[in-house]
Formats: C-alpha cells, structure tokens, sequence
C-alpha cells in the first residue's frame, strides 16, 4: 500500500510511471546537492575560493615558468635576446637546460600567496561593494564594481608577492649566481637591506591592478556575453564540461585584453628589480627605457598571459565544482528595475 507509513520511499517510487519516477529521482538529487553547496558569503566560501585562487596561479605561473624567463631577458637585454626563439636559444647555452626553470621556488609560491589574496579577496568585495550600492545600481554599473573590486583585491594581494617576484626577476634577468632563492635572498637583503624587496611593490602595483582588473572585468562581461550571444542555452542548461570549456575560452580572450594593458608596467618591473637599477625609482627607469622599449617581449607575454589566465580560469572554476562552491549565472536585471524601465 503505497498510503502505509510503514512503506520505503524506493518502494513508493517504483509505483510510479517511469517519467515521473525519473523526475522525481533528479528533483532529490538535486535537493541533496544544493543541501551540501558551501553556503554562499561564507567564511568557507571566502576560504575555498582563495584557496582555488592559490593553485590555479602558483601551478600557472611555475608551469610557464621557461617562457616568462626568457620573456624577462628579453626586455632586458634585447640585443642579446632578439626573439622567443632567440631568447630560448641563448639561455640554453648560456646556462644549460636547468636556466629555463630559475626562479621557480619564488614564483611558485609568490604567486600562490598572490592568488589566494586576489582570488579569496575579489569574491569578497564584489560582494561587499554590491551589497553598498543596492542591487539596481550594482547591476546598472555592474563592470565599474568589478573594476574595483578587482583593484581592491590586487592592492591587498602583492604584499605577500613583493619579495618573491623581486627574488625571482633578479634570479631570472642574472645569467650565472643567484641561481637558487636561498642564495638570491640573502644579496638582496645584504646590498638593499628590507627595501630591496619591497621596492618593486609601487611598479607591481601599477602592473598588477590594471592588469587585474582588466582580468576579472573582462572576463566576467565576456561570460556574460557568451551565455547571451553565443551559446544556444543558458548556464544552467550546460552541462559542466560544456561550461567549464566557455570558461577557458572567456579566459583566454581576458588574458590577451590585459596582458596588453599591464605590459609597460611589467617592462618596468622587470629591468627595476635587474641588476643594473640599485638606486633607481619607477620613473627614473621607465624614462631611461624609452617608449619603444616598454613594448618589448609583449608577443611572448600576450601568449604566456593568454595561456595562463585561460588556464587559471579553468582550474579555478573546476575547483568550484570539484568544492562544491556556488557558481551564481550572469547577473540578470533585477524585477524592480524592469518595472522601473518599463514604466518609463
């Protein structure tokens, strides 16, 4: 008797119509997905979400490692690291296969501490911000909230990358010793003292935040327009495959965006953490490099930048998946505000 109390809920269901039993079985599970999702805002969330931010950029960046090397060299001496192919060439003579990874214990965690910051950081005051704002106008103005929070975050995020990127442009624009960050970070300290590791945060500052918020806007309106435009089906439609590949590709059109928008700055960056700059200030460097020079090594940035944040994108958005974490659809125009235009 499918009334009787006493009857198991597989028993009930096997009585109805396949459609409706198999309707039924979805809706539970479903149910009991959304019961185990991380609560949204939470300090889990916020956590977990760092915590993605921290593998998808420490892993990246260590894994194009060779390619940012000789990128480095490149704007540093590019009469004698003309080209990719060049620049590969010439620090594989000079130094033997080995030169091609230098640096990677600074980068690798650097840019692990950097990504949860930015990560974990630009969740929160995306948030934060629309929260401040109402929803009307956080949707009105929704690609000026994520250009702030995206600074926001980046400005909190290169303190702990400070230090390790200086390590790691000295290492990586050096042919010979410092060939490790233990050695690399007592020279540092002794010629410079503290300063020399936090000199470079000004000029990080000023590739990092535009190049991040370009990053995060882009891609967020990218998204947005890809689920609108592009794909015949909405978010919730795709399956997670099929989302996880619109993700790469909105990454991978970000990564080109702000690797041209953040490239003199890292031009900067580089030559001022480079052997020759003790002494010297952002300005000071950027006015001896010339116009023409601050472009140089860009190719081989917008592939490496290209391919980085692509993949980053991708790592970061399967960790969510693999966590459990909220992944909200674009942003929709609220009821309120359709009234409101509507009744214009």
């Amino acid at each position: 008797n499918p009334m009787d109390p006493s009857t198991t809920v597989s028993a009930r269901l096997s009585l109805l119509p396949p459609l409706v039993r198999t309707a039924h079985t979805a809706s539970a599970a479903k149910e009991t997905t959304q019961a185990k999702e991380v609560p949204f805002g939470s300090l889990k969330y916020y956590s977990l979400c760092g915590a993605g931010g921290a593998l998808c950029c420490g892993l990246t960046h260590a894994l194009i490692l060779p390619l940012d090397i000789v990128k480095c060299r490149m704007q540093i001496d590019a009469a004698k690291y003309p080209s990719i192919v060049a620049g590969f060439r010439t620090t594989i003579a000079d130094e033997g296969a080995r030169g091609l990874v230098k640096g990677w214990f600074p980068t690798a965690i650097g840019y692990s501490m950097q990504g949860f910051g930015k990560f974990g950081f630009y969740e929160g005051f995306k948030v934060l911000y629309a929260n401040a704002v109402g929803e009307e106008i956080a949707y009105q103005h929704r690609t000026a909230l994520y250009l702030a929070a995206a600074a926001s975050a980046e400005f909190c995020a290169d303190f702990p990358l400070a230090p390790f990127e200086a390590a790691k442009v000295r290492m990586q624009t050096t042919v010979g010793p410092p060939r490790t960050f233990r050695e690399c970070a007592p020279v540092i300290y002794r010629n410079e003292g503290m300063n020399g590791f936090f000199k470079g945060l000004p000029p990080l500052w000023g590739r990092q935040i535009p190049y991040t918020m370009v990053k995060f806007a882009c891609f967020e309106r990218t998204i947005e327009a890809l689920y609108k435009h592009v794909v015949p089906k909405p978010k919730d439609a795709c399956s997670k495959p099929e989302q996880l590949v619109i993700t790469f590709a909105a990454g991978y059109i970000a990564g080109i965006a702000c690797a041209s928008a953040s490239h003199p700055a890292d031009v900067v960056v580089s030559a001022l953490n480079g052997k020759d700059a003790a002494g010297k200030g952002f300005v000071e460097v950027a006015k001896q490099l010339g116009f023409r020079r601050l472009w140089a090594g860009l190719a081989p940035r917008i592939i490496m930048i290209g391919t980085i944040s692509a993949a980053q994108w991708f790592i970061y958005d399967g960790f969510k998946v693999a966590m459990n974490l909220p992944r909200p659809p674009p942003p929709a125009m609220p009821e309120s505000l359709r009234k409101k235009l509507a009744a214009v």
